[in-house]
């Protein structure tokens, strides 16, 4: 072993983890990973709903792909998506990978996350080497330390192995920084893996993007399908999905009629 892999594992070794914090403020418990950044949120008096704006703009998803029967979340905090996706889509079995086993036994023990059964299993591991050749329709990411991405979650490699373990028409969608100085860079990783197929939609109010990145996607959708569709979640679920496909126009090309979901290549 060369001397700079030798200091590159001493430093592995003796970073500490994150600090884990809890705190409770009129009626909601929050979770804090390695800083003040609020990475859960949870109302004491109806735990399985979704709190933070950006987790309910997440579920936005659902305009491209409404049934998924397979989801892999990588990143747990408190389990806010994996209790709302547990409860509300009775048909999806979902995995969830996190990497710290302390946010694990948080989200069971403070944040009313349920027990594995059949269709929810939660399990401790790196996200980054969770995936496999076609194991999800949707693909969710969500792993911050404090307010940063970890490099292993954005790289070229990351979005690669991402388009291969969705199945066909499966979608990536992940939760991004508006402020990232390199949310740019990361867009871009994502479109060479997934051929151009990415859309973006700010949160309602969070500093957040949502970036969906859409496998064997067709070229164009219509606006009409996607109110239409959003007419449905909205009644089955609660979430304002049609203020969702009003975001959608805000950030993607696309005309009156409909969104483009591939881009023409460059002359």
């Amino acid at each position: 072993m060369t001397r700079s892999a030798i200091e590159r594992l001493g430093r592995r070794v003796l970073r500490r983890p994150p600090a884990l914090s809890v705190s409770e403020s009129r009626g909601v418990r929050t979770l804090h990973v390695g800083g003040e950044a609020i990475q859960s949120a949870m109302r004491l008096d109806d735990p399985h709903a979704l709190v933070l704006d950006y987790t309910r703009c997440m579920m936005a998803f659902l305009l491209f792909h409404p049934e998924p029967r397979e989801i892999l979340m990588i990143g747990l905090g408190g389990g806010s998506l994996a209790k709302f996706v547990h409860r509300n889509l009775g048909g999806a079995r979902t995995r969830v990978v996190e990497l710290d086993a302390r946010i694990v036994a948080v989200a069971r023990s403070l944040f009313h996350l349920p027990p594995d059964d059949a269709r929810l299993s939660v399990e401790t591991g790196d996200g980054a080497e969770a995936l496999a050749p076609e194991c999800a329709d949707v693909l969710m990411v969500d792993g911050f330390d404090d307010e940063s991405l970890p490099g292993a979650l954005v790289s070229q490699a990351f979005f690669d192995a991402a388009w291969g373990a969705l199945a066909d028409a499966g979608v990536l969608a992940m939760n991004l920084m508006s402020d990232d100085p390199q949310l740019d860079r990361v867009l871009r990783r994502m479109e060479a893996a997934f051929g151009g197929a990415v859309v973006c939609m700010p949160a309602l109010s969070d500093p957040n993007v949502i970036a969906f990145a859409l496998k064997d996607a067709p070229k164009t959708i219509s606006w009409q399908t996607l109110r239409v569709r959003a007419e449905r979640l909205q009644a089955r679920h609660g979430l304002p999905f049609a203020r969702y496909v009003g975001q959608l126009r805000r950030m993607n090309a696309g005309s009156a009629a409909e969104l483009t979901l591939v881009p023409e290549p460059l002359p």
